[in-house]
């Protein structure tokens, strides 16, 4: 496995502002890290089911299809080329509004089901990284649990962060979304050429 492109990739994709971690970060500067606490959680027990289904659908479709590998790579490079452009146009988006409702454990989890760049995410990690070295169950579980826990710490750091990274991105924001665009397009060639 590459592993400085996948590390690199794990961390552009989850520490990156996405739905998980800008509403994170909302919520913390509304309503405290202690009251989020519960949504960072919901939003790792969501992303966890999404990472095993992930790696079940990627394992079905390299076993019914072997040759889908080659073109799996293929899709999941030009996704993370494509995440990496979206990335560094992206506009600056915080948005403090939402209710207590909002700043749940099951809202965490459901936001899972619907979010597209935790599902893409998954389903790239899996069939990019992962499938392609190991297959077990052993590993495509131990690989889901870490992959839900990254998840966890980047909805927890920007959670805890709050304010303080909100105003960094506010100042820094397009430097920081052209840093980690560079980095995803580097991990996209690096897993295609290796």
């Amino acid at each position: 496995m590459p592993l400085v492109s996948f590390l690199l990739y794990i961390f552009v994709t989850s520490f990156t502002p996405g739905p998980n971690n800008i509403m994170a970060m909302a919520f913390a500067n509304k309503y405290g890290l202690k009251r989020t606490l519960k949504f960072c959680f919901g939003v790792s027990a969501g992303f966890l089911i999404i990472m095993l289904l992930s790696s079940y659908f990627n394992l079905m479709l390299k076993s019914v299809v072997p040759k889908i590998e080659l073109i799996m790579t293929i899709v999941g490079a030009l996704y993370m080329i494509y995440l990496a452009i979206k990335i560094m146009k992206s506009k600056d988006s915080v948005n403090n509004g939402g209710n207590e409702k909002e700043n749940s454990f099951f809202m965490g989890m459901v936001l899972q089901f619907i979010n597209p760049k935790g599902i893409l995410y998954g389903i790239t990690a899996i069939a990019t990284f992962i499938l392609p070295y190991h297959s077990s169950h052993g590993s495509l579980i131990f690989y889901s649990i870490a992959l839900a826990f990254v998840g966890f710490l980047s909805t927890f750091c920007w959670s805890l962060c709050g304010s303080i990274f909100q105003k960094f991105l506010s100042k820094y924001h397009r430097q920081f979304n052209i840093v980690m665009g560079l980095l995803l397009i580097y991990s996209a060639v690096s897993i295609v050429v290796h």
